[in-house]
């Protein structure tokens, strides 16, 4: 954008004197010189020309404001910018005037020569040039030529010749793992004492769980039945009353009765076959037993006979039923509570920012009411399962991870040192809010904890580096980035030149260019 023209207001007695004494007070600038509205001044091609020249020598543009012909014919001729107003001349361009009077062989007088006819008399002037002064000529020519190639050569020398310069900065990986407290008291972050704000969040969640029933309630038991072979061990008859009581021996004894009185023949080997049925102490399934298993009488008979069951015992069964206790109902209060919980988690994750997270450790029931509960059945009812239906509040506090990222990022710029700077797209965070922390159940704060890595590179000025290796050789340029520049281990520098063969860097810096390249990701 233009800068705002100073004003010359003229007056009718002005002339060209007074007018570059003003203009004297100037340079650099814009000038506006105004014509008065009445009379005529400066009419001659000549004035114009003088205050032209006198602006230029001061780098000062000129424009005119006024209605005289005459004066805007002189001004067209110098290409020197007029206008009809001064808010024309502010919108306006302005040209750059000319400071001589230009002809053309049109204006020239008609009895000037030209310079045809005056060649013979130019001629005539001059002497023959002699072989000595000829000789002496093609040597000036000969040596200004060969001025001219070594100047030109020179100039190739230092300007044509480019480098390349890639250097590694030093790089290494730093890490931190910082305890943060989750404060709702708190407005804002606090970096230094590593405070961050939270917010709570409930949601109304319902849902519903089953139980196997734990407690039994026993039946009545079904009585095993059978019948056994007694066998008489003496010569004498022998009456089997009812209820004679005959065992197993082996492991637990199970007990069993005649139902009937039999009566054994005598004589030694004779046998007779009982129907028996077990004791209610053995009632159930435990009456159950294989054949030969029952070998045992109990009773004043015992001496004269032996038993045996030549099939298996059948029939008892043992039948219980679940009931519901207590123990099942807090079971059952338990899983859902747990239920709700994940699925207010999944509800809330929905509503979060991509920066928000919940805290898992404050996610909580945080109301419950009877009214809220209906079981499937109470304590003492016959069932196998138990059902919960259940609505409730669940309460989680959320944190902001940037929050927690700058506490972070502040203790990892701790570890840099001077000259270093971190890269930011280089750091990582672990999502501390999803780790076990500890609440403070008076002030609600929690503590949890946080960690980053990020890469750490050396900062090394391009500009410096090209200065100091202008003009050196390839060894002196690589030996100084070597010694005085912090480069990544083992990454030395790397040089290129044009043209091929050029055994030193560059004379001009700006033909020098120096790459700055990341080093590979230190572990």
């Amino acid at each position: 954008m233009a800068t705002k023209a100073d004003y010359i207001q003229l007056e009718n007695a002005d002339d060209v004197a007074s007018i570059r004494d003003r203009l004297s007070f100037l340079r650099g600038q814009r000038v506006l010189m105004i014509w008065p509205e009445e009379g005529t001044i400066l009419t001659r091609k000549l004035d114009l020309v003088l205050i032209q020249r006198e602006a230029m020598r001061r780098a000062i543009r000129l424009a005119l404001v006024t209605h005289d012909t005459e004066v805007i014919r002189h001004a067209r001729e110098l290409n020197i910018s007029t206008f009809e107003t001064i808010g024309a001349a502010e919108r306006g361009r302005w040209k750059r005037g000319r400071g001589k009077v230009f002809t053309n062989r049109f204006q020239r007088p008609k009895e000037e020569p030209i310079p045809d006819d005056l060649k013979e008399v130019a001629s005539r002037i001059y002497a023959e040039e002699t072989a000595r002064e000829r000789r002496w000529r093609r040597i000036r020519r000969a040596v200004g030529a060969l001025v001219f190639v070594l100047f030109i050569l020179g100039i190739g020398y230092v300007m044509l010749p480019s480098a390349t310069v890639i250097i590694t900065p030093a790089a290494r990986r730093v890490s931190t793992t910082t305890d943060i407290t989750v404060s709702p008291q708190s407005l804002g972050i606090d970096i230094e004492n590593h405070i961050i704000p939270s917010s709570p969040m409930s949601i109304q969640i319902d849902d519903n769980g089953t139980v196997e029933t734990t407690g039994v309630k026993s039946l009545e038991d079904s009585t095993a039945a059978g019948s056994v072979v007694f066998i008489n061990k003496s010569g004498q008859p022998v009456t089997i009353p009812a209820g004679t009581v005959v065992t197993t021996s082996a492991g637990t004894p199970i007990q069993f009765r005649t139902t009937i009185e039999a009566k054994l023949p005598g004589g030694e080997g004779l046998q007779i076959e009982v129907p028996i049925e077990a004791l209610q102490a053995s009632a159930g399934s435990a009456g159950n037993v294989d054949s030969g298993m029952i070998n045992t009488v109990i009773g004043p008979i015992a001496d004269s006979v032996t038993v045996r069951n030549v099939a298996a015992t059948a029939g008892g069964t043992t039948r219980t039923q679940h009931v519901v206790t207590e123990e099942d109902m807090a079971n059952v209060l338990a899983i859902v509570k747990q239920q709700l919980q994940t699925r207010a988690y999944v509800e809330m994750q929905s509503r979060l920012t991509p920066k928000q997270c919940i805290i898992l450790d404050t996610i909580k029931i945080g109301e419950e009411r009877d009214d809220w509960k209906t079981y499937s059945a109470k304590p003492g009812d016959i069932v196998d399962s138990l059902s919960l239906s259940m609505k409730a509040v669940v309460d989680a506090v959320l944190v902001d991870e940037t929050f927690g990222q700058q506490v972070v990022l502040a203790q990892l710029t701790k570890q840099i040192q001077d000259g270093e700077a971190i890269k930011p797209d280089s750091v990582t965070y672990d999502l501390g809010c999803q780790s076990t922390g500890h609440i403070d159940g008076a002030t609600g704060q929690i503590v949890f904890q946080m960690s980053g890595t990020g890469v750490v590179s050396a900062q090394i000025d391009a500009e410096q580096v090209r200065q100091q290796v202008v003009g050196r050789s390839f060894n002196d340029a690589t030996a100084y980035m070597l010694t005085d520049l912090p480069l990544q281990e083992g990454i030395p520098p790397q040089i290129s030149v044009w043209p091929q063969g050029f055994d030193r860097m560059p004379l001009l810096p700006f033909r020098i260019n120096v790459q700055v390249q990341d080093a590979p990701t230190p572990p």
